[in-house]
Protein backbone atom coordinates (compact mmCIF):
# COMPACT_ATOMS: atom_id res chain seq x y z
CA UNK A 1 0.00 0.00 0.00
CA UNK A 2 1.49 3.14 -1.20
CA UNK A 3 1.48 6.42 1.25
CA UNK A 4 -0.39 9.77 1.07
CA UNK A 5 1.78 12.68 2.60
CA UNK A 6 -0.03 15.61 3.89
CA UNK A 7 2.62 18.51 3.61
CA UNK A 8 1.73 22.05 5.45
CA UNK A 9 3.91 24.42 3.57
CA UNK A 10 3.39 27.40 6.43
CA UNK A 11 2.58 31.27 5.32
CA UNK A 12 6.31 32.02 4.48
CA UNK A 13 9.09 31.22 1.61
CA UNK A 14 11.13 28.47 1.77
CA UNK A 15 13.62 29.80 3.89
CA UNK A 16 11.08 29.38 6.82
CA UNK A 17 11.15 25.65 5.89
CA UNK A 18 13.29 22.94 7.83
CA UNK A 19 15.60 22.01 4.83
CA UNK A 20 14.56 18.24 4.65
CA UNK A 21 10.74 19.06 4.30
CA UNK A 22 11.37 21.22 1.08
CA UNK A 23 13.52 18.24 -0.35
CA UNK A 24 10.64 16.16 0.16
CA UNK A 25 8.69 18.37 -1.85
CA UNK A 26 11.36 18.70 -4.69
CA UNK A 27 11.58 14.63 -4.77
CA UNK A 28 8.28 13.77 -4.02
CA UNK A 29 7.56 11.08 -6.66
CA UNK A 30 4.12 13.04 -7.61
CA UNK A 31 2.93 16.00 -5.82
CA UNK A 32 -0.25 17.86 -6.04
CA UNK A 33 -1.74 20.93 -4.59
CA UNK A 34 -4.48 22.92 -4.67
CA UNK A 35 -2.98 26.69 -5.57
CA UNK A 36 0.16 27.84 -6.93
CA UNK A 37 -0.47 31.36 -5.16
CA UNK A 38 2.07 29.89 -2.35
CA UNK A 39 6.20 31.57 -2.40
CA UNK A 40 7.18 27.78 -1.32
CA UNK A 41 5.69 26.79 -4.46
CA UNK A 42 7.00 29.59 -6.94
CA UNK A 43 10.33 28.23 -5.48
CA UNK A 44 10.10 24.72 -7.06
CA UNK A 45 8.36 26.30 -9.96
CA UNK A 46 11.65 28.13 -10.41
CA UNK A 47 13.65 25.66 -10.11
CA UNK A 48 11.85 23.23 -12.19
CA UNK A 49 9.65 20.95 -9.95
CA UNK A 50 6.53 20.47 -11.48
CA UNK A 51 2.98 19.49 -9.64
CA UNK A 52 -0.78 18.65 -10.34
CA UNK A 53 -2.91 21.69 -9.61
CA UNK A 54 -6.06 20.43 -8.63
CA UNK A 55 -8.28 23.87 -9.28
CA UNK A 56 -11.42 22.26 -8.60
CA UNK A 57 -10.61 22.25 -4.89
CA UNK A 58 -8.56 25.82 -4.49
CA UNK A 59 -11.33 27.72 -2.73
CA UNK A 60 -12.69 26.60 0.84
CA UNK A 61 -14.91 24.92 2.14
CA UNK A 62 -14.01 21.91 -0.56
CA UNK A 63 -15.79 19.16 -1.15
CA UNK A 64 -13.38 17.24 1.44
CA UNK A 65 -14.86 13.46 0.32
CA UNK A 66 -14.21 14.18 -3.25
CA UNK A 67 -10.98 15.42 -2.62
CA UNK A 68 -9.69 12.60 -0.50
CA UNK A 69 -11.41 10.00 -3.20
CA UNK A 70 -9.22 11.63 -5.89
CA UNK A 71 -6.03 11.16 -3.41
CA UNK A 72 -6.84 7.74 -2.73
CA UNK A 73 -6.84 7.22 -6.93
CA UNK A 74 -3.93 9.16 -7.30
CA UNK A 75 -2.40 6.89 -4.48
CA UNK A 76 -3.62 3.63 -6.27
CA UNK A 77 -0.75 4.33 -8.84
CA UNK A 78 2.49 5.43 -6.69
CA UNK A 79 3.33 7.75 -3.35
CA UNK A 80 1.50 11.02 -3.27
CA UNK A 81 2.00 14.00 -2.03
CA UNK A 82 -0.27 16.62 -1.22
CA UNK A 83 0.96 20.03 -0.16
CA UNK A 84 -1.03 23.07 1.13
CA UNK A 85 -0.98 26.21 2.57
CA UNK A 86 -0.81 26.87 6.14
CA UNK A 87 -0.39 23.72 8.23
CA UNK A 88 -2.74 20.69 9.24
CA UNK A 89 -4.65 19.91 12.65
CA UNK A 90 -5.13 16.83 13.71
CA UNK A 91 -9.02 17.64 13.89
CA UNK A 92 -8.24 18.72 9.51
CA UNK A 93 -11.51 17.29 7.75
CA UNK A 94 -9.36 15.99 4.86
CA UNK A 95 -6.49 14.04 7.53
CA UNK A 96 -9.68 12.52 9.32
CA UNK A 97 -11.43 11.16 5.96
CA UNK A 98 -8.53 9.86 4.51
CA UNK A 99 -7.56 7.94 8.00
CA UNK A 100 -11.23 6.23 7.76
CA UNK A 101 -11.06 5.45 4.61
CA UNK A 102 -7.69 4.59 3.40
CA UNK A 103 -5.65 4.56 6.42
CA UNK A 104 -1.85 4.46 5.09
CA UNK A 105 -1.55 8.58 5.91
CA UNK A 106 1.64 10.72 6.65
CA UNK A 107 1.54 14.47 8.24
CA UNK A 108 4.41 16.82 7.86
CA UNK A 109 3.84 20.13 9.44
CA UNK A 110 5.47 23.52 7.98
CA UNK A 111 6.50 25.81 10.72
CA UNK A 112 3.65 26.87 12.71
CA UNK A 113 2.29 30.99 12.14
CA UNK A 114 0.84 30.74 15.58
CA UNK A 115 2.97 33.10 16.80
CA UNK A 116 2.67 35.66 13.92
CA UNK A 117 -1.23 35.67 14.44
CA UNK A 118 -1.36 35.96 17.53
CA UNK A 119 1.30 39.10 17.48
CA UNK A 120 -0.58 40.60 14.76
CA UNK A 121 -3.55 41.36 16.88
CA UNK A 122 -1.55 41.61 20.43
CA UNK A 123 -3.46 38.09 21.83
CA UNK A 124 -1.61 36.13 24.67
CA UNK A 125 -2.39 32.77 23.29
CA UNK A 126 -2.27 30.66 27.01
CA UNK A 127 -5.70 32.65 27.96
CA UNK A 128 -7.04 30.01 25.66
CA UNK A 129 -8.15 30.84 21.83
CA UNK A 130 -9.40 29.00 18.77
CA UNK A 131 -7.93 28.01 15.72
CA UNK A 132 -9.96 26.75 12.86
CA UNK A 133 -9.78 25.83 9.44
CA UNK A 134 -11.63 27.75 7.20
CA UNK A 135 -12.79 24.24 5.72
CA UNK A 136 -13.44 23.04 8.98
CA UNK A 137 -15.97 26.27 10.64
CA UNK A 138 -18.94 25.57 12.04
CA UNK A 139 -20.97 27.61 14.68
CA UNK A 140 -21.38 25.07 16.65
CA UNK A 141 -18.04 24.90 17.31
CA UNK A 142 -17.56 28.35 18.01
CA UNK A 143 -16.65 29.77 21.14
CA UNK A 144 -17.94 33.61 20.98
CA UNK A 145 -16.12 34.04 24.77
CA UNK A 146 -12.77 33.55 23.41
CA UNK A 147 -10.40 34.96 20.80
CA UNK A 148 -11.08 33.27 17.63
CA UNK A 149 -8.72 32.87 14.52
CA UNK A 150 -10.03 31.64 11.44
CA UNK A 151 -7.51 30.22 8.83
CA UNK A 152 -7.06 29.30 5.25
CA UNK A 153 -9.18 31.27 3.92
CA UNK A 154 -8.38 30.77 -0.03
CA UNK A 155 -10.74 33.16 -2.10
CA UNK A 156 -13.75 34.69 -2.57
CA UNK A 157 -16.15 31.39 -1.82
CA UNK A 158 -14.51 30.85 1.20
CA UNK A 159 -14.85 34.54 2.64
CA UNK A 160 -18.78 33.87 1.58
CA UNK A 161 -18.96 31.03 3.94
CA UNK A 162 -16.89 32.32 6.61
CA UNK A 163 -19.12 34.91 6.96
CA UNK A 164 -22.16 33.05 6.61
CA UNK A 165 -21.17 30.82 10.05
CA UNK A 166 -19.78 33.84 11.87
CA UNK A 167 -22.99 36.15 11.36
CA UNK A 168 -24.73 33.37 13.41
CA UNK A 169 -22.96 33.98 16.59
CA UNK A 170 -21.52 37.46 16.38
CA UNK A 171 -23.06 40.96 15.58
CA UNK A 172 -22.66 42.20 12.37
CA UNK A 173 -20.92 45.21 13.21
CA UNK A 174 -18.53 43.15 14.79
CA UNK A 175 -15.42 44.43 13.93
CA UNK A 176 -12.68 41.65 12.94
CA UNK A 177 -9.20 41.60 11.93
CA UNK A 178 -8.19 40.10 8.29
CA UNK A 179 -4.12 39.54 8.52
CA UNK A 180 -2.44 38.83 5.23
CA UNK A 181 1.08 36.89 5.30
CA UNK A 182 1.23 37.00 9.00
CA UNK A 183 5.04 36.91 9.88
CA UNK A 184 6.28 38.41 6.32
CA UNK A 185 7.75 41.87 5.73
CA UNK A 186 4.64 42.49 3.68
CA UNK A 187 2.08 41.57 6.33
CA UNK A 188 -0.83 43.29 6.07
CA UNK A 189 -3.42 43.87 9.09
CA UNK A 190 -7.26 45.55 8.01
CA UNK A 191 -10.00 46.07 10.31
CA UNK A 192 -13.57 45.55 9.13
CA UNK A 193 -16.76 44.91 9.98
CA UNK A 194 -18.28 41.20 10.03
CA UNK A 195 -20.54 41.93 7.23
CA UNK A 196 -18.35 42.94 4.91
CA UNK A 197 -15.94 40.50 5.06
CA UNK A 198 -16.91 38.97 1.25
CA UNK A 199 -17.30 42.55 -0.12
CA UNK A 200 -13.79 43.22 0.53
CA UNK A 201 -12.91 39.71 -0.94
CA UNK A 202 -14.74 40.80 -4.07
CA UNK A 203 -13.02 44.04 -4.15
CA UNK A 204 -9.65 42.79 -4.33
CA UNK A 205 -8.86 44.53 -0.85
CA UNK A 206 -8.51 41.06 0.88
CA UNK A 207 -6.10 38.21 -0.45
CA UNK A 208 -5.85 34.76 1.04
CA UNK A 209 -5.16 35.00 4.36
CA UNK A 210 -6.38 34.43 7.92
CA UNK A 211 -9.01 36.43 9.92
CA UNK A 212 -9.33 37.29 14.11
CA UNK A 213 -12.42 37.30 15.98
CA UNK A 214 -12.61 38.85 19.09
CA UNK A 215 -14.25 37.87 21.79
CA UNK A 216 -17.95 39.12 22.53
CA UNK A 217 -18.48 39.73 26.13
CA UNK A 218 -20.91 37.77 28.29
CA UNK A 219 -23.63 40.50 27.64
CA UNK A 220 -23.37 40.34 24.19
CA UNK A 221 -23.05 36.15 23.79
CA UNK A 222 -27.27 35.56 23.28
CA UNK A 223 -26.70 33.17 20.74
CA UNK A 224 -25.00 30.77 23.11
CA UNK A 225 -26.93 28.29 25.77
CA UNK A 226 -23.66 28.91 28.20
CA UNK A 227 -24.86 32.47 28.40
CA UNK A 228 -28.35 31.50 29.40
CA UNK A 229 -27.23 29.24 31.88
CA UNK A 230 -24.72 31.19 33.86
CA UNK A 231 -28.32 33.63 33.73
CA UNK A 232 -30.13 31.02 35.24
CA UNK A 233 -27.50 30.39 37.75
CA UNK A 234 -27.01 33.96 39.15
CA UNK A 235 -30.78 34.30 39.06
CA UNK A 236 -31.25 30.66 41.45
CA UNK A 237 -28.06 31.43 43.23
CA UNK A 238 -28.73 31.82 47.11
CA UNK A 239 -28.30 36.05 47.06
CA UNK A 240 -30.16 35.79 43.15
CA UNK A 241 -33.77 36.35 43.11
CA UNK A 242 -36.23 35.64 46.42
CA UNK A 243 -38.72 34.63 44.56
CA UNK A 244 -37.17 31.45 42.72
CA UNK A 245 -35.34 30.58 45.84
CA UNK A 246 -38.68 30.02 47.43
CA UNK A 247 -39.42 27.58 44.84
CA UNK A 248 -39.85 23.65 44.76
CA UNK A 249 -40.24 21.65 41.28
CA UNK A 250 -43.73 20.94 42.58
CA UNK A 251 -44.57 24.95 42.80
CA UNK A 252 -43.04 25.87 39.89
CA UNK A 253 -45.67 22.73 37.86
CA UNK A 254 -48.03 25.91 37.00
CA UNK A 255 -45.89 28.06 35.67
CA UNK A 256 -44.72 25.35 33.27
CA UNK A 257 -48.18 24.42 32.60
CA UNK A 258 -49.09 28.51 31.84
CA UNK A 259 -45.54 28.85 29.07
CA UNK A 260 -46.37 25.12 27.62
CA UNK A 261 -50.20 26.57 26.69
CA UNK A 262 -49.07 29.85 25.63
CA UNK A 263 -46.75 27.80 23.21
CA UNK A 264 -49.14 25.69 22.06
CA UNK A 265 -51.28 28.48 21.23
CA UNK A 266 -48.73 30.79 19.33
CA UNK A 267 -47.92 27.21 17.56
CA UNK A 268 -51.43 26.91 16.37
CA UNK A 269 -52.15 30.52 15.79
CA UNK A 270 -48.63 30.37 13.17
CA UNK A 271 -47.89 33.41 15.81
CA UNK A 272 -44.10 33.15 14.85
CA UNK A 273 -43.03 36.05 17.38
CA UNK A 274 -44.91 34.84 19.94
CA UNK A 275 -43.92 31.17 19.15
CA UNK A 276 -40.29 31.54 19.29
CA UNK A 277 -40.79 34.24 22.80
CA UNK A 278 -43.08 31.14 24.11
CA UNK A 279 -40.04 28.23 23.50
CA UNK A 280 -37.37 30.68 25.00
CA UNK A 281 -39.74 31.14 28.53
CA UNK A 282 -40.45 27.39 28.06
CA UNK A 283 -36.56 26.90 28.11
CA UNK A 284 -36.67 29.20 31.15
CA UNK A 285 -38.80 26.90 32.97
CA UNK A 286 -36.68 23.60 32.23
CA UNK A 287 -34.16 25.31 33.32
CA UNK A 288 -35.64 26.33 36.75
CA UNK A 289 -36.93 22.56 37.18
CA UNK A 290 -33.18 21.51 37.19
CA UNK A 291 -31.63 23.89 39.39
CA UNK A 292 -34.46 23.26 41.67
CA UNK A 293 -33.45 19.40 40.85
CA UNK A 294 -30.02 20.00 41.88
CA UNK A 295 -30.77 21.99 44.93
CA UNK A 296 -32.61 19.35 46.21
CA UNK A 297 -29.67 17.19 45.25
CA UNK A 298 -31.95 15.06 42.88
CA UNK A 299 -29.85 15.43 39.56
CA UNK A 300 -28.48 18.65 37.29
CA UNK A 301 -28.66 20.03 34.14
CA UNK A 302 -25.54 17.93 32.72
CA UNK A 303 -27.30 14.81 34.28
CA UNK A 304 -30.36 15.50 31.83
CA UNK A 305 -28.15 16.42 28.94
CA UNK A 306 -26.39 13.15 29.50
CA UNK A 307 -29.78 11.41 29.42
CA UNK A 308 -31.03 12.75 25.86
CA UNK A 309 -28.00 12.72 24.15
CA UNK A 310 -27.28 9.54 24.84
CA UNK A 311 -31.26 8.66 23.92
CA UNK A 312 -31.13 10.68 20.72
CA UNK A 313 -27.93 8.62 19.62
CA UNK A 314 -29.39 5.31 20.32
CA UNK A 315 -32.88 6.23 18.91
CA UNK A 316 -31.26 6.88 15.42
CA UNK A 317 -29.21 4.09 14.34
CA UNK A 318 -30.50 5.05 10.80
CA UNK A 319 -28.98 8.68 11.09
CA UNK A 320 -25.82 7.75 12.62
CA UNK A 321 -24.69 4.08 12.06
CA UNK A 322 -26.02 3.04 8.34
CA UNK A 323 -29.06 1.10 9.29
CA UNK A 324 -31.61 0.97 6.15
CA UNK A 325 -35.28 3.24 7.06
CA UNK A 326 -36.49 5.01 3.84
CA UNK A 327 -39.98 5.49 4.78
CA UNK A 328 -41.92 6.53 8.16
CA UNK A 329 -43.11 2.94 8.93
CA UNK A 330 -39.32 1.65 8.94
CA UNK A 331 -38.38 4.15 11.21
CA UNK A 332 -41.16 3.56 13.31
CA UNK A 333 -40.00 -0.06 13.33
CA UNK A 334 -37.10 0.62 14.85
CA UNK A 335 -38.21 3.04 17.36
CA UNK A 336 -40.64 0.35 18.53
CA UNK A 337 -37.71 -2.00 18.55
CA UNK A 338 -35.06 0.29 20.56
CA UNK A 339 -37.93 1.54 23.36
CA UNK A 340 -38.85 -2.31 23.88
CA UNK A 341 -35.33 -3.00 24.33
CA UNK A 342 -34.72 0.16 26.91
CA UNK A 343 -38.19 -1.19 28.86
CA UNK A 344 -36.36 -4.68 29.23
CA UNK A 345 -32.99 -3.11 30.35
CA UNK A 346 -35.41 -0.81 33.10
CA UNK A 347 -37.19 -3.71 34.23
CA UNK A 348 -34.06 -5.73 34.73
CA UNK A 349 -32.53 -2.64 36.53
Amino acid sequence: MHKITLIGLGHKDKNDLPLNQYMLLKKAEYLIVNTTDHPVLESLLAEGRSFDVLNDFSELPADVSKLAAVLIEKVNQGPVTYAVPGFISTEDDLLVELKTCYGHVEVIQGKSFLEALVSAVNVDPLEGIQLINAGSLQQDSIQTGQPVFVTQLNGAVAMTEVKSVLMTKYPADHTITVINSPGNQDEKVSYIPLNELDQASEDGEIASTSLFCPPLSLDEQVTSLSTLQHYIDQVTAPEGDVWINEQTPRSLIRYLKEETGELIEAIEKEDTANWKEELGDVLVQILYQTSAAEKEGLFSFEDVLTTVNRKIRRRHPHVFDGVEANTPEEVDAIWQKIKREEKRMKDET
